[in-house]
């Protein structure tokens, strides 16, 4: 008897070119591989992507659109599960029409009799309380919920879902890994100056977080012989960004800084992150990268989900967009320069225990299958 196939759709946001999502997608591919392998089941996956051409010839995978509804009934009627996640997929804080999107697919699935696993989300904001009906239908119906922090189960058990039914895991890029020869763009040796690393975005109307990240990275710069390597994580914004923050910083540091371009793949990037000494986060997905490869990191929190995923390490962002602060952010920045090996240290154990608990999600996945279930 042969090994059993089973096609599982992945529903999530996937295909914008934003890094940081590319980077769940493509932890969840992995683990999926991983976990499959190990018990006997292969997962063969079926991503709902807004380009769905990048998608497979990035990944090597089966892609449809994600908006073209006879694509997606097609692809949920011949599969054998799907995936919601992972990522902040259901909230109204961007647009009133995410939520309804993402439930409209899951319960899709379920319509046609299809396992739903709802895979390390991050639940909320939801402002508009007629969504919490919603999701609550959408989530009981489902085979296993698990989310990536402990506010989101919070939130969920708000809605009427019971906590038992819940499960915290991380991140699952807090499982990603570099891939075969993935080197950064730039090298360095052991003897050159520190690199510090920096993923900013526009937030604030005014550019007032912008202003204060170019005025902490100055005042580092002024101490010592950093560099300053931009690593935009969602193109072309991010880019923007930096190019934004770099004219703050004037011609004077012109020959010290750097910024990565066209890096789409979420291990190119991991290997980028990795290549620095710290780094100064706000996207979250910079910060689960420098995490992943014992980068210290420092937080300038734009949303709760920053300061959530910084809890898990015991750590705190030093500023947050409401009140950019750069001297926390400067301060912050030298201690970890010159304490960078005994932050690793004191890190180290949480981190692996992340990076373990990441494969939770696509264990039980694999898990249900192996054991023959699933059969629809």
């Amino acid at each position: 008897m042969g090994t059993p196939v089973k096609r599982i759709v992945i529903s999530g946001y996937y295909g914008f070119n934003n890094s940081g999502d590319e980077a769940v997608l493509q932890s969840i591919l992995l683990a999926l591989q991983e976990q499959g392998e190990r018990q006997g089941v292969r997962l063969t996956p079926v991503v709902l992507s807004v380009n769905p051409e990048w998608t497979s010839n990035t990944y090597g995978v089966e892609a449809v659109h994600r908006m073209r509804i006879r694509d997606v009934w097609g692809a949920l009627r011949s599969a054998d599960g799907l995936i919601s996640g992972g990522g902040s997929l259901l909230q109204d804080e961007t647009s009133p029409k995410t939520i309804p999107y993402y439930i409209a697919v899951i319960r899709l699935a379920q319509w046609l009799g299809k396992p739903v696993f709802i895979y390390a989300q991050g639940i909320g904001p939801v402002h508009r309380k007629l969504f919490y009906g919603w999701i609550r239908s959408a989530f009981r119906r489902s085979e296993a919920i698990t989310v990536r922090d402990e506010e989101s189960k919070a939130l969920l058990g708000r809605m009427g879902i019971s906590a038992s039914s819940v499960d915290v895991v991380p991140d699952p890029v807090m499982g990603l890994s570099l891939r075969g020869g993935g080197q950064p763009t730039e090298t360095r040796s052991l003897a050159a100056n520190p690199v510090i690393g920096v993923s900013v975005r526009f937030w604030n109307e005014d550019r007032s977080e912008l202003h204060a990240a170019a005025d902490a990275l100055r005042t580092v710069l002024e101490r010592g012989g950093a560099s300053i390597r931009f690593l935009p994580f969602h193109l072309p914004a991010d880019e923007q960004a930096s190019l934004y923050v770099q004219d703050l910083l004037g011609e004077i540091y012109k020959h010290r800084i750097s910024v990565v371009r066209n890096v789409t793949h979420p291990q190119d990037m991991l290997a980028e992150v990795a290549s620095c000494d710290i780094l100064l986060g706000m996207r979250l997905h910079a910060l689960i990268y420098a995490a992943g490869r014992s980068v210290p990191m420092v937080g300038l929190s734009y949303d709760p989900k920053i300061d959530q995923f910084l809890n898990r390490l015991g750590m705190k962002s030093a500023a947050n967009t409401k009140q950019p602060n750069a001297d926390a952010l400067a301060a912050e920045m030298l201690r970890l320069l010159s304490e960078r090996e005994a932050w690793r240290r004191e890190k180290q154990p949480a981190i692996e225990r992340l990076k373990q608990e990441a494969q939770r999600p696509a264990e039980r996945i694999a898990a249900f299958y192996a054991k023959g279930r699933g059969n629809v």
